[in-house]
């Protein structure tokens, strides 16, 4: 459910990453050299894989806490919330695209860069680190509640407080000897990236419309466009289905719901491994762009090095794991991450991009798509202060928001 096809992560991390730290953000002749811009990169990838690609990188583990949001505001609220998350997501897609097209730029950060200079790649770095980091840990808490009832059917019995029925105990151990060394790794073959989380695709967006065969904005826009609608209809059958099953008492974590009627079942058991397999492998993966974010900001001219490689990997792995044991709900997780850094990549960061980098001279400052992309920067402003308040209040008066209209 979480990986993508190995090509994609070779041209993303490994390619396209590489040439673009080494070309100029600006590129200017100088002594006959030609211009350089991800349009001159000649696309492979054919339509319908670009859309599979960009669908992959929208959906993640948000799907599984979809349910649980719709627990809360209804089947009615549910669907006007999606769409207009979907619709507004299409939005800041047409934004990066049409500041990219503008400087010829491949990546996030260096829109950042362009924009704001160091500090904005540094902010664009920060934000897809933060959002990463929920990333590993909302996988981390799938494993951490998930592999026990695994395990636990596997030996038919009940739990009764061994140690290898531990959430806790499992997520080091898988941590230690399937993610950390994995992690550990120079180089992999493939990678990834409550609704705002559910639809953050937008770092993996340019190096998918490089990749694109005879890219233009207007083909890659189609692509996001179906992407969009290709997942908003698989989260609502998933929020939908999920809901009607349990309704108020569905918990924060769709499958493990499904414990209640039984761990034993083996479609429920069937479901369960596969999607420990994928979060599992997908951990290490999410890890690379971390820590190659890390390394831009922290070393920003320093060759590979084996040591720092292995330390960021060491010291992420074990601060997620901290998080994981600490946090008590996987809704906190999804919670937090969808009201910080998925507001910012989604609403705040493309609509001061497209405001800085954009020129005058082609749309003044008063033009009406300049005047949306600000009034989109805000809405995203508000959207975090909303939340930020919503999920404090709820910490503080330890209230929690289950069940909901039908």
């Amino acid at each position: 459910m979480c990986c993508k096809v190995i090509f994609f992560y070779c041209c993303r991390f490994d390619g396209l990453d590489a040439m673009a730290e080494h070309e100029e953000f600006l590129p200017h002749k100088t002594g006959g050299k030609k211009e350089i811009h991800f349009t001159d990169f000649e696309g492979k990838t054919s339509f319908g894989m670009s859309i599979f690609n960009l669908s992959n990188a929208i959906m993640g583990s948000g799907i599984l806490g979809l349910a649980f949001a719709m627990s809360n505001t209804g089947i009615i609220l549910f669907l006007v919330l999606l769409v207009f998350i979907a619709i507004l997501s299409a939005y800041s897609i047409h934004l990066l695209l049409r500041s990219a097209g503008v400087v010829g730029i491949r990546a996030y950060e260096q829109l950042g860069n362009r924009a704001f200079g160091p500090p904005g790649k540094m902010l664009a770095a920060c934000v897809i680190t933060v959002h990463n980091i929920g990333a590993m840990s909302s996988y981390l808490f799938i494993i951490k509640s998930e592999l026990p009832l695994v395990i636990q059917a596997f030996l038919d019995k009940e739990n009764t407080g061994e140690w290898f029925l531990n959430g806790n105990y499992l997520i080091i151990i898988v941590s230690a000897f399937i993610i950390l060394p994995l992690a550990l790794m120079k180089q992999l073959a493939y990678t990834v990236p409550i609704l705002a989380f559910a639809f953050v695709c937008h770092p993996e967006v340019l190096p998918i419309y490089t990749e694109l065969r005879d890219a233009t904005k207007k083909r890659m826009q189609s692509v996001a466009n179906i992407s969009i609608l290709a997942m908003f209809v698989m989260y609502l059958l998933t929020a939908l289905f999920g809901y009607l099953t349990f309704y108020g008492a569905v918990e924060s974590e769709l499958l493990h719901t499904y414990s209640r009627v039984g761990s034993g079942d083996v479609l429920i058991l069937c479901v369960r491994l596969a999607v420990l397999v994928a979060v599992t492998l997908t951990v290490p993966v999410v890890l690379f762009p971390i820590r190659r974010a890390l390394l831009q900001i922290l070393f920003p001219d320093k060759p590979f090095h084996w040591v720092r490689h292995i330390a960021i990997a060491f010291c992420l792995v074990f601060i997620v794991n901290l998080l994981v044991i600490f946090v008590p709900s996987i809704r906190d997780i999804f919670g937090i991450i969808g009201a910080t850094s998925a507001p910012s990549l989604i609403f705040i960061l493309p609509g001061i991009f497209y405001i800085r980098i954009v020129p005058e001279e082609q749309e003044p400052l008063l033009s009406r798509p300049k005047i949306q992309a600000t009034c989109f920067a805000a809405l995203g402003f508000i959207f975090m202060v909303m939340s930020l308040s919503f999920i404090i209040t709820d910490w503080v008066t330890g209230e929690s928001r289950s069940g909901g209209g039908h």
